[in-house]
């Protein structure tokens, strides 16, 4: 059975994935950057984005998991883009270059209408208006069999969780307090229905990984 995960989601200590005041200038708000420092300098990460060079090690191997039997992502608004409301004339592509890191179907969740959006190396951005369980369905079919990836913001990763539709979840523990953001775990109870599986320390985070009992 194909299965919905989330992977290298940076959190910091007092639970925020991303900064405050997030922007086109800022996308993971203020301080955001220091929750994906880890992941930046793995050799996964650059392969995936296009780089070269990086780290290996434990980090890398968690980094590359997250691409591992996936067909599909589903994926919050804000990820996409800083753009709110009308897409306007739909010239924002999304924050990566013309051949994202997907290669795969995406799925992005919005009140607004869109059409597909078709990009370089096999990435598709469909665009949801009715809803994470419609996105996800939608998702599921297009993986064909594959795994699903959620991606964020937390919003979005929040939403799928209280509905208890996350098999897996990979936090990266990053040892760092923003103060606030965005916070995962308001309005989320996990303890009836996930079980912590897997926490594993390098020396720049804490790998934790949390499955549906």
């Amino acid at each position: 059975m194909p299965r919905v995960r989330v992977h290298n989601l940076a959190i910091s200590l007092d639970g925020f994935v991303a900064g405050p005041d997030q922007g086109p200038d800022d996308p993971i708000g203020a301080g955001g950057l220091r929750l994906h420092e880890w992941a930046f300098a793995t050799r996964s990460f650059q392969r995936i984005h296009g780089g070269t060079g990086g780290e290996t090690g434990l980090d890398d191997e968690f980094i590359a998991r997250g691409d591992d039997g996936i067909g599909a992502t589903v994926m919050g608004r804000n990820m996409f883009g800083p753009i709110r409301g009308d897409w306007g004339d739909g010239s924002w592509t999304g924050w990566w270059d013309p051949e994202p890191p997907f290669h795969h179907p995406v799925f992005v969740l919005t009140h607004h209408q869109r059409d597909p959006l078709e990009m370089a190396g096999g990435t598709t951005f469909h665009f949801v208006t009715d809803g994470p369980e419609a996105a996800l369905e939608r998702a599921l079919d297009a993986a064909g069999g594959r795994d699903v990836r959620i991606g964020g913001g937390a919003s979005t990763v929040a939403q799928y969780l209280r509905a208890g539709l996350i098999d897996e979840l990979h936090l990266a523990y990053v040892p760092v307090l923003l103060g606030r953001g965005e916070s995962l775990f308001t309005g989320v109870d996990l303890s009836a229905t996930y079980t912590c599986a897997e926490q594993i320390a390098s020396p720049a985070v804490t790998h934790v990984r949390i499955v549906r009992r």
